[in-house]
């Protein structure tokens, strides 16, 4: 097996330290930076002449900065890959120039559906907070829609189900797998209007709620988003969430700024919940069999 020359982790990775340890048999030579590049051009300067580049979600390796390192051949994405238009680098511009990006997928949704039937439960129960119902509800009969059937979508649903929710969803086309399971598909204006409680698990950068969609919802509602970057249009949603409904994000980037993290009506806990010692470990795993594969090829 082929290795490289130079391999950059231009920021922190979340990789366990035995896997980085292993990044030696990969390439001659190895960087790891422990912290995060605070501009385009010194983004660049940490890639400098690699031929081989490792990057987590937090930092952008856009056409430009790719354009400044003619060397570099191979860029690993140790985070979530679903698309082109939610990654942050840029696949088109790699495409067209020689460079291979690889991603991962499916390392931490385990302990975001922990989050989600942690949070809903205490908010029905009224665990620290008034009783959502008025009296302390089980999740039971409760009707939940999804909005997007992907694995975290997927497994969110499973959830419900497993706890007697009535389950209904919206995504690209609809699942007959979900539909064998009892999960009703229905357009994204009625299944938000239908719900009591509405989780949002889409890709970075993907909004499908503006004003027609929060109107259509109505009132004392709960709304969670799973994703990494706001499913909303802010202003449709500040408006919603100013009116006796309530929304949970683990990040400040689900929540789409410190604003609006502090509403008095938004429970976010600056932490993302799939990010757990089981998380890393897959996310490990993947990587390295990202670049072997490569090397492979």
């Amino acid at each position: 097996m082929r290795k490289f020359r130079k391999l950059v982790a231009i920021e922190p990775i979340k990789m366990i330290p035995e896997a980085i340890d292993s990044l030696g048999r990969y390439a001659d030579e190895v960087i790891i930076h422990s912290d995060m590049p605070q501009t385009a051009d010194e983004t660049a300067a940490r890639i400098g002449d690699a031929d081989a580049a490792l990057v987590s979600f937090t930092t952008a390796i856009t056409a430009e900065i790719l354009a400044k390192c003619p060397c570099l051949k191979y860029v690993g994405m140790c985070c979530s890959l679903y698309s082109p238009e939610s990654a942050n680098v840029d696949i088109h511009y790699a495409d067209g120039h020689g460079i291979t990006v690889t991603g991962i997928r499916d390392y931490g949704d385990e302990g975001v559906i922990e989050y989600v039937v942690s949070e809903l439960a205490r908010c029905l129960h009224g665990f620290g907070q008034p009783a959502w119902f008025g009296a302390p509800s089980e999740i039971t009969g409760l009707k939940a829609g999804v909005v997007g059937l992907g694995k975290s979508g997927g497994m969110i649903a499973d959830a419900m189900k497993f706890f007697g929710a009535e389950v209904g969803y919206f995504a690209r086309s609809q699942k007959p797998a979900a539909e064998a399971k009892g999960y009703r598909f229905m357009p994204l204006d009625e299944l938000v209007g239908w719900s009591d409680v509405i989780f949002c698990c889409l890709n970075r950068n993907t909004v499908l709620l503006h004003e027609k969609q929060f109107e259509l919802m109505g009132d004392h509602k709960i709304l969670f988003n799973t994703g990494l970057s706001p499913a909303w249009d802010e202003p449709a949603f500040e408006k919603w969430l100013d009116r006796d409904n309530i929304c949970f994000c683990d990040t400040t980037g689900a929540a789409g700024s410190e604003r609006m993290q502090s509403h008095r009506h938004m429970h976010c806990m600056g932490v993302s919940s799939g990010l757990t010692k089981q998380s890393y470990e897959r996310l490990s795993q993947k990587v390295l069999a990202n670049i072997e594969n490569y090397l492979k090829d």
